[in-house]
């Protein structure tokens, strides 16, 4: 059986505030939110001949949900800039795309409350399926403006290289 090292002093789990997004090697400004890792496998239901009664299951494919990342309306064209290699207005007819470089890995970093690397997820071959550029807009609303970037992506995987981290001791200075 593998062992694990745990963090003997850590009871509580990780918060879900600090975090950071990088992809083409650098982190992505801004990031408020990003929605969940979620993935699901298919159940194929079959039955041996010879057992009337009941059936089997089986895994089957196993599909990956698309991620969403928020962040509030700035000057930074990264995300537009994402999401035009995948559509670019204004281009000549049956140009429209740029699809050599249009998908990247990215990578989804949890940080504990001392600000210290804990969980890394390396997310494969992502590319923009939805751009929100600016959200409704309203005079009355007292709000940030928030623009959406939603990936298609084809797996992730825990990066199993980023270790627990030995959380530091607060002594009292008295």
């Amino acid at each position: 059986m593998a062992q694990f090292t745990v963090n003997a002093r850590r009871f509580d789990p990780y918060k879900n505030y600090k975090f950071r997004v990088k992809w083409d090697g650098r982190f992505v400004a801004g990031i408020s939110k990003v929605s969940a890792l979620k993935r699901t496998t298919e159940v194929v239901k079959h039955r041996d001949g010879g057992d009337p009664s009941s059936s089997r299951k089986s895994p089957g494919r196993t599909e990956f949900e698309a991620i969403t990342l928020e962040r509030g309306v700035t000057h930074d064209k990264e995300f537009e800039q994402w999401a035009n290699k995948v559509w670019n207005f204004g281009t000549l007819l049956g140009s429209e795309s740029a699809l050599k470089d249009f998908r990247k890995d990215i990578v989804i970093e949890v940080y504990n409350e001392a600000g210290q690397l804990a969980l890394a997820y390396k997310v494969f071959r992502c590319w923009v399926s939805e751009f929100q550029a600016l959200p409704d807009l309203d005079a009355n609303a007292n709000a940030v403006a928030i623009q959406h970037l939603k990936l298609e992506n084809e797996g992730w995987l825990r990066d199993i290289e980023v270790a627990e981290p030995a959380e530091p001791t607060f002594t009292d200075p008295a």
